[in-house]
């Protein structure tokens, strides 16, 4: 039998592109509501189209109209697919992100993490055809910042083939991203000694509808995220109800563990694991147990916020230490260069893991004179993100 010829390998054509700045979400966050109106004008006066509905996009979404922002990011990628958000002058590290169309929440935002450093940032938005430019922009480092969904479920298995054959190191391969659906996390983590993972399956409608389940359990439908229709479930009745007044085909199902501490309080922690390494970013106190940063009013409380910063003072020789074995598994099974943890511990001390994603957000952009103690603590995390990029670049060049 005559020997099969070698698959075509494809080809990469690495260059020095010079792209304009396009500012991005976390350039927008940091203008004021009220002069967002503004924002929108000044955005729409771009002379490069490209830039001008890219822009648009980010305003667009801060202000809350998703579906014009959508429209004017799709515009944006039919002029191109490249865009430079960060431009240091003599860049120490090109990091180029391999991303997919859609909002804030379906990719890594990773222009928060790069904010003020001297890491040059390049997006490429990759068509799901896998059509790429002839050119691509010469990098050190490539990150594949698409995250987990079923929307970007066929563009990351498709991506996994081509990565074998890019010329620089990959951080985050895309089938280890496909590992953060939340039930293939407890797949993966439910057997590490200390550690509860609630158990969550992914079910339809009709499945959903089956009686059978423990109470409580919690219900939120398939790719959602922020506490958007999630609901805790006590008894068949509001199953039922749930179902009758709640869109969509198909939901996660976990069971619910209460984890409030002993003043009845429930704490959430997001941690970023960089390089293996874990990083408080934030801990935010609720009195209920759908804990979201914003919504557990730390702004307005001076008792949160110096429980906050003690722990953010703390975490490395206490709570790191106290969970170092869970964290260092977690991070090994996932097998994720970089990943952020929402987590919190139960009464008895065991580390408990809500969501294990590489779409988190971190970020320093609390209002300093609020928050002073968050600073030193994120650029921690900053610092080692950079530091990871250094050390895989000169990898793969030697």
């Amino acid at each position: 039998m005559p020997a099969q010829p070698d698959p075509v390998q494809p080809q990469f054509h690495l260059t020095d592109i010079d792209l304009p700045y396009t500012p991005s979400a976390v350039t927008v966050d940091r203008i004021p509501r009220a002069m967002l109106p503004a924002a929108v004008a000044e955005a729409a006066s771009d002379p490069d189209p490209s830039n001008m509905y890219m822009r648009m996009c980010y305003v667009l979404q801060a202000l809350g109209k998703e579906d014009l922002a959508m429209e004017m990011q799709a515009k944006a990628l039919e002029y191109r697919s490249l865009y430079r958000i960060s431009t240091p002058s003599s860049p120490a590290v090109k990091l180029l992100a391999l991303m997919g169309p859609g909002s804030l929440l379906e990719n890594t935002p990773l222009d928060y993490v790069v904010e003020n450093s001297d890491i040059r940032l390049d997006l490429l938005y990759v068509h799901p055809d896998l059509t790429l430019p002839e050119d691509l922009p010469e990098h050190d480092v490539a990150i594949v910042a698409l995250a987990e969904s079923d929307k970007n479920r066929p563009l990351l298995m498709s991506l996994d083939a081509l990565l074998a054959h890019w010329p620089r190191p990959i951080l985050n391969y895309p089938l280890r991203v496909l590992g953060c659906a939340r039930d293939a996390v407890f797949q993966q983590l439910q057997d590490i000694p200390n550690l509860i993972v609630p158990d969550v399956r992914r079910c339809n409608r009709a499945q959903a509808m089956c009686d059978g389940y423990d109470y409580p359990m919690t219900i939120r439908p398939l790719d959602t995220h922020c506490g958007n229709g999630l609901m805790k479930i006590n008894a068949r009745v509001e199953l039922d109800a749930y179902l009758s007044n709640t869109a969509g085909d198909e939901f996660f199902i976990s069971e619910y563990v209460d984890y409030r501490s002993h003043d009845g309080r429930f704490r959430k922690l997001r941690i970023a694991l960089i390089d293996g390494q874990p990083y408080l970013c934030h801990l935010a106190i609720s009195d209920h147990w759908v804990v979201h940063y914003l919504s557990s009013d730390m702004q307005k409380s001076d008792e949160k916020r110096a429980e906050e910063a003690e722990m953010m003072e703390s975490f490395e020789r206490d709570f790191a230490v106290r969970h170092h074995l869970a964290l260092k598994t977690i991070s090994e099974k996932l097998g994720l260069d970089y990943v952020i943890l929402d987590c919190g511990e139960t009464r008895d001390g065991r580390l408990l893991l809500f969501e294990a994603d590489t779409r988190g957000w971190i970020h320093a952009t609390d209002p300093v004179e609020i928050f002073p103690y968050k600073q030193m603590a994120m650029q921690k995390a900053f610092d080692a993100f950079k530091a990871m990029l250094v050390s895989r670049s000169q990898v793969g060049r030697s």
